[in-house]
C-alpha cells in the first residue's frame, strides 16, 4: 500500500506551486492529497471521468480518450472511464444539466475530461435549464479555481493565424484565469422591475482578498516556471474589485523577485494580444476577462480547436477541456478539431496526474501529425491534407505509437 500511496500523488497546483499545495487563505502549506486505486503488478491504475456533452463533445472525446488510452499504456498506465451525460444531453435524459450522478462521478474520479456544452435546441430554455449552467456548477462544486489557458503558434500553423507572419510567430502565453468567482457568482443578481416599472438586469463583480491571493500565487509561480514575466490584467480605473485586485497581486510581488510584474487594462490588453501578442508571457486576469481574453488569444493561434485548458483546485481532480464551443452546426460530420481535446488529455496527465512522460507523448504525437501536413478544415492551408475529426486521431495515434520526438 506504501509503494502505492507513493505511486499515486495527486498533483493539482502542488504541480504548479512547487510541491505542496496552498491553503485558499493564507501563505501556509498543507500536505497534498494522496488517491490510490488497484492495479495491475507495475501499473498504476487511475479513474477518469468522461464528459462528452453535445455538439461536437462526443467526437472529440472518442478520439481524444483512444490517444489517452494509447500513450498512458505505453507508459504503465491504466485508465478506468466511466462516461456521464451533462449540458443538454443530461437536460434531454434527466431534466437537469448537472445531474448528481454526474458531480459524484466527477468528484470521485482521479481527473476529468470533458468535451463541450450547449447548442441552438437549448438557446430558449429558463436560465436554470441552460445546458452551460452545468459547467458553472461543475467548476464551482469541484472548487477549480485556476483556469490555465496556453497559448502558442506553432511553426506548422503559423500561417493559420489571422495576423500577419511576423506578429504571430513565436507567440507562446499562458492566461491564468480566475474561474470560481467575480460578476458570473457574484450576489445580488437577477431581473427585477425598478420602481418605474421597468425591467433591469444586474449582476455583482465580487472579489474576496484571498480570492485574488491564490490565483494570483498560481500566476507568479506560473510565471517564474516559463520566462519570469507576469502581465495582471484589470480595470481598475473603473471598477472597485479591480482596485482590491491590482492592491492584492502588488503586494504579493515582493514574495517573487525573480518575476517582473506589469499591469494592464483589460481594453488595453486586448489591443496588445493583437498588436503585439509576443510581449506577453503570462497573463493573470479574473473571471470574465479571462474568458474573452483567451477567446481571443485563441485566434492568433489559428484556431480556437488547437487551445486546451486546465482547471484546477487544491484538492480533487482537476477539469480539463478544449477551449471552443459545441459547435452545433459542424457535430456529426466529421468536421472537428479534435487537436484541443487531444491536448487537453496531455494536460491532464501532466497537471492532473503528474505523469509527464506520457503527456509528452501526445505533446510530441500532435506535433508528428501536423508536421506531416494533417489538418482539419480550420487550420488547413494549401499544400497539406485535409481530413475529418476521426482521421486527424489516427494519425495521433500512428504518432503515439511511433515514439516520436517531434520538434516544434
Amino acid at each position: 500500500m506504501a509503494a502505492c500511496l507513493q505511486s499515486n500523488i495527486r498533483l493539482n497546483l502542488n504541480n504548479i506551486v512547487g510541491g505542496k499545495c496552498r491553503s485558499l487563505t493564507d501563505q501556509s502549506r498543507t500536505p497534498c492529497r494522496i488517491r490510490c486505486a488497484a492495479a495491475s503488478p507495475g501499473k498504476k491504475r487511475f479513474n477518469i471521468a468522461l464528459l462528452p456533452g453535445d455538439g461536437i463533445g462526443p467526437e472529440v472525446i472518442s478520439v481524444a480518450k483512444n490517444v489517452l488510452q494509447q500513450a498512458g499504456s505505453l507508459e504503465g498506465l491504466e485508465f478506468n472511464f466511466q462516461e456521464m451525460p451533462i449540458g443538454g444531453a443530461a437536460l434531454d435524459l434527466v431534466g437537469v444539466a448537472l445531474p448528481e450522478e454526474t458531480l459524484s462521478a466527477a468528484k470521485q474520479s482521479d481527473a476529468i475530461l470533458l468535451g463541450a456544452i450547449g447548442g441552438y435546441k437549448w438557446d430558449n430554455n429558463e436560465k436554470h435549464l441552460r445546458p452551460e449552467m452545468a459547467l458553472i456548477y461543475l467548476r464551482r462544486d469541484l472548487k477549480v479555481f485556476a483556469n490555465l489557458r496556453p497559448a502558442s503558434v506553432l511553426p506548422q500553423l503559423v500561417d493559420a493565424s489571422t495576423l500577419k507572419r511576423e506578429v504571430a510567430e513565436g507567440v507562446d502565453m499562458m492566461i491564468v484565469r480566475e474561474l470560481t468567482g467575480g460578476i458570473y457568482f457574484g450576489e445580488p443578481r437577477g431581473i427585477k422591475t425598478n420602481e418605474n416599472g421597468e425591467e433591469v438586469g444586474f449582476n455583482t463583480e465580487f472579489y474576496a482578498a484571498h480570492e485574488i491571493d491564490r490565483i494570483a500565487r498560481v500566476a507568479f509561480e506560473t510565471a517564474r516556471k516559463r520566462r519570469g514575466k507576469l502581465c495582471s490584467v484589470d480595470k481598475a480605473n473603473v471598477l472597485d474589485a479591480s482596485v482590491l485586485w491590482r492592491r492584492r497581486v502588488t503586494a504579493l510581488a515582493s514574495e517573487y523577485p525573480d518575476v517582473e510584474l506589469s499591469h494592464m487594462y483589460v481594453d488595453n490588453a486586448a489591443m496588445q494580444l493583437i498588436r503585439d501578442p509576443k510581449q506577453f508571457d503570462t497573463i493573470v486576469t479574473n473571471n470574465i476577462f479571462g474568458d474573452i481574453l483567451s477567446d481571443e488569444a485563441s485566434m492568433i493561434t489559428g484556431s480556437i480547436g488547437m487551445l486546451p485548458s486546465a482547471s484546477l483546485g487544491v484538492s480533487g481532480p482537476g477539469l480539463f477541456e478544449p477551449i471552443h464551443g459545441s459547435a452545433p452546426d459542424i457535430a456529426g460530420q466529421d468536421k472537428a478539431n479534435p487537436l484541443a481535446t487531444i491536448l487537453s488529455a496531455a494536460m491532464l496527465l501532466k497537471y492532473g496526474l503528474g505523469e509527464e512522460k506520457a503527456a509528452k507523448r501526445i505533446e510530441d504525437a500532435v506535433l508528428d501529425a501536423l508536421n506531416k501536413g494533417f489538418r482539419t478544415g480550420d487550420i488547413y492551408s494549401p499544400g497539406n491534407k485535409l481530413v475529418g475529426c476521426k482521421e486527424m486521431g489516427e494519425e495521433v495515434l500512428k504518432s503515439v505509437d511511433s515514439r516520436v520526438t517531434a520538434t516544434v
